[in-house]
């Protein structure tokens, strides 16, 4: 079978199956009252939603992984790279998945795993694909015609990236829809970006991932029916970051996730001004909150952002491909 139907085959499935499972778990979660407690210090308005199901990132993780083994299976079978990159995906969403119970066990939002042992997870997940890249020589950083082997330094980095990319997600995941509609259009760019250098098992995994994220923007759409809590976003994160990674691209992130590198920028920049100056750039971090603040509609926030994120995602496929 032509390789471009895999992908779009692997999207369609994906898509499918979130909106099917969505409808399941979503009245499991509402069964079973697993509803998000929301966090004092955001906007007042966000007090509303509290009640609303959690951990929606279940099915699209589910949605992934079944559509990226079926076509899989279809195209080159199930090598070690895009093993690598679904275990580690599902080990992210079980981290996710964990922190979230915490949450709602005790009905508090900061109940979950603290910030230490959240990062322990990430970081101990995020060795497997940072010592196979290691093991099979591929240690190098490249952007464009230019290349750099940083060696033994290399596991170190993919580490810090993966965990970095799995938090930058999980902090842009605050407004219904933005954490889902911008990771999947990253997804689309990586999708792209791997068919050109013929890495297909890849490209047929970000293409579900995009199919799973659209499937559950429908139910996560303003006003969201469900969360993804941090059992999709940490998930989704790292999944980012090993597929970079994997892919050999890491660079290429900034331009890919760059919505979610200024929502990180966003937070490093209000958190050192406060301790260095006691005064703050934003209204409120991570950035999505400063708009909204500024009387953005959650909807206007999402279009605009997703709009970026588009936009840096063409040009990055446009440059690759120039340069490739």
């Amino acid at each position: 079978m032509d390789f471009n139907i895999l992908i779009v085959v692997s999207m369609l499935v994906a898509f499918v199956l979130a909106l099917l499972s969505g409808v399941v778990y979503i009245d499991f979660l509402k069964k079973k009252m697993y509803t998000q407690y929301i966090l004092e210090d955001v906007p007042e308005n966000h007090a509303k939603k509290a009640g609303t199901p959690t951990t929606g990132g279940v099915f699209i993780v589910f949605s992934t992984v079944i559509a990226s083994l079926a076509v899989l299976t279809m195209n080159q079978g199930i090598t070690p790279v895009p093993l690598i990159v679904l275990m580690s995906f599902v080990f992210f969403m079980l981290a996710g998945l964990t922190d979230d119970l915490g949450k709602i066990k005790h009905k508090e939002n900061k109940a979950g795993l603290t910030p230490r042992n959240k990062l322990f997870l990430q970081f101990a997940i995020s060795i497997l694909p940072a010592v196979y890249m290691t093991i099979t020589g591929q240690t190098y950083l490249g952007f464009g015609p230019y290349n750099i082997d940083i060696h033994y330094l290399y596991p170190v980095f993919a580490i810090l990236f993966i965990a970095g990319v799995s938090n930058a997600v999980n902090l842009t995941d605050g407004l219904d829809g933005l954490a889902s509609s911008n990771t999947a259009v990253a997804m689309i760019i990586c999708s792209i970006i791997c068919a050109i250098t013929g890495q297909n098992n890849l490209a047929i995994i970000t293409a579900a991932a995009a199919g799973a994220c659209i499937g559950f923007l429908y139910f996560n759409k303003y006003p969201a029916k469900v969360f993804m809590g941090d059992t999709g976003s940490l998930a989704l994160g790292g999944l980012l970051g090993c597929i970079a990674v994997m892919g050999k691209f890491e660079l290429w992130i900034l331009f890919v996730g760059i919505v979610f590198f200024l929502e990180t920028l966003s937070v490093i920049i209000q958190v050192t001004s406060f301790k260095l100056t006691g005064k703050r750039v934003f209204k409120m971090s991570p950035i999505h909150h400063h708009f909204e603040l500024c009387g953005w509609s959650e909807n206007k926030i999402v279009l605009v952002f997703s709009c970026v994120s588009l936009l840096f995602g063409l040009f990055a496929v446009v440059l690759f491909n120039i340069f490739w």
